[in-house]
């Protein structure tokens, strides 16, 4: 039998189905990935097999009954430390984390999933608060890229994806603030995606507001669409979900993305690594036998990285005001800096960047009036050496040199998915994006599955 660690939600599910193997075989098999491998990648925070086998068991006995509560029923999934898990410590990667209170509510991201009867077995790193593109805290350590354990596996769902990337798990919850989903699953080789704003309810509220989103993680465009679907279920504690909700991610999946006009922007309007845009522009080349319309054309965004930071400071200000002072030595250096520029940051600021941020959503909105979608370089480098910010060429660390084709599509408020589409010289994954018009989210899914299958790049795992 294949090793089960290595299925996807899809083949899991179909094997209980077929009493092939069991929710209990699945979850011990994934907690032992996790037992063998967490002490090199150090992907997961907090395991609780006790648990996670126990739920499996209760899954099986669905399944046995032929009444799997969900598709996903049964399928383990692993939450990122930044969402709300009942019963489990949320540490948001940090030192100023008391772990001694009353963990007793989920995230709506997690309760939808739970309500379908997933198997969670553990919490995955990230870095503090989720402020960078590398996944390394003075609470947790390093976490490494199964590709090449010298390199950062991305920020801030790092834990995530290099889980995903090396067998921990089918899938998993991230969340996307200026592309912390994207950029890991790019470096890990895996699907990450970003769903429009409101898709996805938020409990308790970002103070990075329309930024951040939770999102689905998975090793195959399918699964991330199964995940999203429940996923969105509309929740009470968020009055900002959107009205299309729920949302049916698997209608039309497979429709593909013949005749769909497809602007090409490998950057854009950023440098990209040669080989990295060489590599977009040959995936271009694959929608065009697909039968869509792909052309050169750089939408009207502009540099809104100055836009971006006063949201992302002034996020970062507010949850260091709201930690007690006696706990600010523990905050690391750099996102006491970042917060420190947040608290200067005036109101009328922070007003204007409100406006120009709708100003760019109705850019994008007029842009998608002729295309579909847009087609981008995941990230502009490849993965770099642990304990940076940024690549050793970018002596300032600054995330928007990495980032620059990720976090105007978190301002703007769209749906965006990266997935696998090939490798560079050195063998790391280099991944395309696909960002639709906000709400259409089917879109990117459609796109993105109908690449996979063409490409043949679907459920790909780090040599490990």
């Amino acid at each position: 039998m294949t090793d089960l660690f290595r299925l996807t939600a899809k083949q899991l599910t179909e094997g209980y189905q077929h009493g092939d193997f069991t929710p209990q075989e699945v979850a011990r098999a994934v907690v032992d990935r996790v037992l063998d491998l967490n002490e090199a990648l150090n992907c997961f925070c907090h395991i609780d097999s006790e648990r996670a086998l126990a739920d499996a068991v209760e899954s099986g006995k669905r399944w046995a009954r032929g009444a799997p509560l969900s598709p996903l029923d049964g399928v383990p999934v692993s939450v990122k430390d930044l969402l709300l898990t009942k019963g489990w410590p949320t540490l948001f990667g940090s030192l100023a984390t008391d772990p001694d209170q009353n963990w007793d509510a989920d995230a709506p991201a997690v309760s939808n999933l739970r309500r379908g009867g997933v198997v969670f077995f553990g919490k995955t790193t990230t870095p503090e608060w989720g402020h960078k593109g590398a996944t390394d805290s003075r609470r947790h350590g390093i976490t490494r890229n199964p590709w090449n354990t010298a390199l950062t596996p991305g920020g801030s769902s790092g834990g995530a994806a290099a889980a995903l990337a090396s067998g921990m798990g089918p899938l998993a919850i991230g969340s996307d603030g200026g592309g912390s989903c994207r950029t890991p699953a790019n470096f890990c080789g895996v699907v990450g995606m970003k769903p429009s704003h409101g898709r996805v309810p938020v409990w308790p509220p970002s103070t990075w507001g329309h930024l951040t989103t939770p999102g689905p993680m998975a090793r195959t465009v399918e699964d991330a669409a199964n995940m999203l679907s429940s996923m969105s279920t509309p929740d009470i504690r968020d009055p900002l979900t959107r009205p299309d909700n729920p949302f049916d991610a698997i209608n039309n999946l497979k429709g593909g993305v013949a005749g769909l006009r497809i602007a090409l922007s490998p950057g854009l309007g950023h440098p990209v690594k040669k080989e990295i845009a060489d590599t977009i522009v040959q995936a271009s080349a694959r929608f065009g036998e697909l039968g869509a319309i792909v052309e050169e054309a750089e939408p009207n965004i502009g540099d809104v990285s100055e836009l971006f930071r006063t949201f992302f400071f002034v996020g970062a200000a507010v949850t260091v005001k709201s930690i007690p002072n006696e706990k600010h030595a523990l905050l690391e250096d750099l996102y006491r800096q970042v917060a420190a520029i947040g608290a200067k940051i005036s109101a009328t600021d922070y007003a204007e960047a409100v406006r120009a941020s709708t100003d760019l959503r109705q850019r994008m909105a007029v842009f998608h009036q002729t295309y579909d979608l847009v087609l981008t370089a995941t990230n502009a480098v490849l993965p770099y050496p642990v304990g940076m910010v940024g690549p050793a060429q970018d002596s300032e660390g600054k995330w928007d040199n990495i980032t620059s084709t990720l976090f105007p599509i978190n301002l703007s408020g769209q749906p965006a998915i990266t997935i696998p589409c090939g490798q560079a010289q050195n063998g790391l994954p280099i991944g395309l994006q696909l960002v639709a018009a906000t709400g259409r989210d089917d879109l990117v899914l459609r796109a993105a599955y109908a690449f996979e299958e063409a490409a043949g790049l679907a459920n790909q795992m780090a040599p490990i």
